[in-house]
């Protein structure tokens, strides 16, 4: 039986990530793979969640299952991250919030319950999106459709094109949204701008999906959930899918959630088991460890401003990086202009390079990103900023 099988192509992310580590030059760079990195080039273990992690293992008593939907007190802490005590309490039981292994299960799971929901439905997602959104939603059956959304000549949100596109969506369908640090572009909405999608959302009667991977490393913890709130406010059904992976440096760890708010109660009630019985159907129980840890340092005072100052780090680190590159790529003397950097989000921007000039950088430089330009802003350092910008001058110039 095994004979019939065809080899599939490396995955464009994980494959340059195998390369990379194959590669023996010592300036070698990775842009590719969606990782914080410190000045060190290393992802280290947050402070916070060594402490918590220690805390735990001396007081765990039992291995045993927790369920399929996941900790209760996980939960309701990471719902509460994401919504504020106030409008969490607001929704009452209208809002359910299940544990999922990773922001990717919980894409799936997501997938699964629309799919139950409305085997018809469409999901439609920004183009750009991130690359493995289509292969975690497709696979559940359901039909993917794209809007505009990224402008690649002004680096800037075709919010027109976007509009224009929204308002011919109807009710039965799916709008997946970045909730923040767009990935791949980098390129947010405005705060006027996600209010305008709240109106088009409420007129159209089309469901919002968001996609929450980053929350903390744009503006901050409560900035970055400006728009989240804004529409979990307003509108009858919502979406959304948070992963720890980013803001608590979990990703091995798989530590995510699923978030939905209903018209009803009875409906969230409805829902939950249909979200419960997918998740059963797919993976039984999520995993506890990093959860676990979440759940303890969002409900302990210190460890949580710990973290809370780790996380401000890291992110002022990031946007500080964005303002270096572009002055390092102007003093390099490429004439184009790279300002947009500075003004986009979260770790990712397009250097807005072809193919070819990608496949230069990796082959004569050693600098590793992904064919669409995409680069991870976290993987540039003082030691490696001034080669990076030099190459890609060199490139430009070719």
């Amino acid at each position: 039986m095994f004979q019939s099988l065809q080899a599939l192509p490396a995955d464009p992310i994980l494959g340059l990530m195998a390369a990379y580590r194959a590669d023996s030059n010592p300036r070698k760079i990775d842009l590719g793979i969606g990782i914080y990195k410190d000045e060190n080039g290393n992802t280290p273990v947050v402070a916070a969640v060594k402490k918590a992690e220690a805390i735990m293992l001396k007081a765990q008593t039992t291995k045993s299952y927790v369920g399929p939907t996941g900790a209760t007190d996980y939960n309701e802490s990471v719902a509460q991250l994401l919504l504020g005590k106030t409008l969490m309490d607001s929704l009452g039981k209208r809002r359910v919030t299940v544990q999922s292994p990773g922001g990717c299960g919980g894409l799936r799971l997501a997938a699964e319950f629309i799919k139950s929901a409305n085997p018809e439905a469409t999901v439609w997602v920004s183009n750009p999106t991130w690359a493995n959104h289509m292969p975690l939603l497709g696979s559940a059956g359901l039909k993917i459709e794209q809007y505009p959304y990224y402008d690649y000549t002004t680096h800037s949100v075709r919010f027109e094109e976007m509009l224009a596109c929204l308002s011919n969506i109807g009710a039965g369908d799916v709008v997946m949204l970045h909730g923040c640090c767009h990935n791949p572009c980098g390129a947010d909405l405005s705060q006027e701008q996600w209010r305008q999608i709240k109106d088009i959302a409420l007129q159209q009667g089309f469901t919002v999906f968001i996609d929450l991977a980053y929350q903390g490393l744009g503006d901050g913890l409560e900035e970055d959930v400006y728009g989240t709130r804004l529409l979990a406010e307003a509108l009858p059904e919502l979406i959304v899918v948070t992963s720890c992976s980013k803001n608590f440096g979990l990703y091995r760890e798989r530590t995510g959630a699923m978030t939905l708010i209903a018209d009803s109660d009875v409906a969230a009630a409805v829902a939950t088991t249909q979200i419960a019985a997918a998740a059963r159907a797919m993976y039984s129980m999520p995993p506890d460890h990093g959860a676990a840890v979440v759940q303890l340092i969002l409900n302990d005072p210190a460890l949580h401003s710990e973290w809370d100052e780790e996380l401000t780090l890291m992110r002022n680190r990031i946007n500080a990086l964005r303002a270096q590159l572009v002055t390092q790529i102007q003093a390099a003397g490429i004439v184009e202009d790279y300002s947009f950097i500075e003004r986009e989000k979260g770790m990712f921007s397009f250097l807005g390079i072809n193919v070819d000039q990608v496949q230069s950088l990796i082959k004569d430089y050693s600098i590793y990103l992904v064919d669409s330009s995409r680069i991870n802003v976290a993987g540039v350092n003082a030691n490696n900023i001034d080669y990076l910008a030099s190459s890609l001058a060199t490139v430009l110039a070719a």
